[in-house]
């Protein structure tokens, strides 16, 4: 019996007919997203010795002052994307709008949509902490052949085919979900292949980490407030160990293996949340639920959410089953 450790290509063939619309697009598709992280990678493991680091001296649609590393990795996921004819629109938190593709050719049948955040976390490039890129993969409800339309973005995160992340940190690691469980793939950055190293990767029921900016807590409603004090109690397993990164993946990768919860939940400053529903929120809901976890708004499932607008932000609260439960218990109980 052979011990060879399957890579990511091999899996994609391998299980590409479990996949709902199996017409090999969306292996492609998920091909395509490998090649632009690789690319993605080799920077910013290179940023400090390039100049490639701090603010570009623009902003995004959300008025974020942007990156250097988040231009970068825009335009190399959309260039990837979009030179190999595989989607026929993208949406990115960078971008204004969304991007139609090959909308002037009749014949083209492209039938998938993205929704990418191509650099999660990147504040955190310049002092050299773990940053990430999120996907979110749709199929268009608009006629195949026609130009994409923006109801073609605005669906429920319920409605995803696909969706994933790459964590850019002491590994480079892209973990993603079709809809049949999560599996983590490595870098070996020798020969710039990905091969599977967490496979069926799942979140504990029950964790002992929570994952909130705790400077913003004057601001946190009263449940948000009232949770935070019964994870410091000393109390059955608790005091809980507070850990946050600040980068979204970061965060919610370690929850997941180790156990644990993230939150961002709304405030006085951030009334609506600050992360955004479609390309943060939607996703990573998508990867929980496929790894035996959970997320709402502190109410709702997340999933459930009608979009509205593409850079539409919510309220988030994400991770181990049992400890989302608390926060909506929570939440019900003591409100805002």
């Amino acid at each position: 019996m052979s011990n060879k450790i399957q890579t990511l290509g091999e899996f994609i063939i391998e299980n590409q007919d479990s996949f709902q619309f199996s017409s090999g697009e969306l292996s492609r598709l998920i091909n395509s997203i490998r090649l632009a992280a690789k690319v993605v990678n080799h920077e910013v493991n290179k940023a400090g010795l390039v100049d490639i680091l701090g603010a570009a001296g623009d902003t995004n649609i959300q008025g974020e002052d942007q990156q250097k590393l988040d231009v970068y990795a825009n335009e190399k996921f959309i260039q990837t994307l979009t030179k190999r004819n595989i989607v026929c629109g993208i949406a990115s938190e960078e971008e204004d709008s969304f991007i139609s593709i090959n909308s002037q050719d009749e014949n083209h049948q492209n039938k998938y949509v993205v929704l990418i955040d191509p650099l999660d976390g990147s504040s955190n490039i310049d002092v050299n902490v773990s940053v990430g890129t999120i996907f979110s993969i749709y199929r268009r409800v608009t006629p195949v052949g026609t130009p994409v339309q923006l109801k073609d973005f605005l669906q429920k995160g319920s409605e995803q085919v696909a969706a994933g992340y790459v964590v850019y940190g002491t590994s480079t690691m892209l973990v993603y979900t079709t809809g049949h469980g999560v599996n983590g793939f490595t870098l070996n950055p020798a020969i710039g292949t990905f091969y599977l190293s967490h496979p069926k990767m799942e979140f504990p029921e029950d964790g002992t980490m929570y994952s909130v900016n705790e400077g913003n807590y004057l601001d946190f409603p009263l449940g948000i407030k009232k949770y935070i004090k019964y994870c410091q109690e000393e109390e059955g397993d608790r005091p809980y160990t507070s850990r946050y990164i600040g980068s979204l993946v970061s965060d919610f990768h370690r929850n997941m293996i180790k156990g644990g919860i993230y939150m961002y939940p709304k405030g006085s400053r951030n009334p609506d949340g600050k992360l955004r529903l479609l390309y943060e929120c939607n996703p990573m809901a998508f990867i929980a639920e496929q790894a035996n976890g959970k997320s709402s708004d502190g109410y709702i499932r997340t999933m459930d959410v009608e979009p509205t607008e593409l850079h539409q932000r919510v309220p988030f609260v994400c991770g181990s089953k049992n400890m989302v439960n608390k926060v909506e218990e929570f939440m019900r109980k003591y409100g805002e």
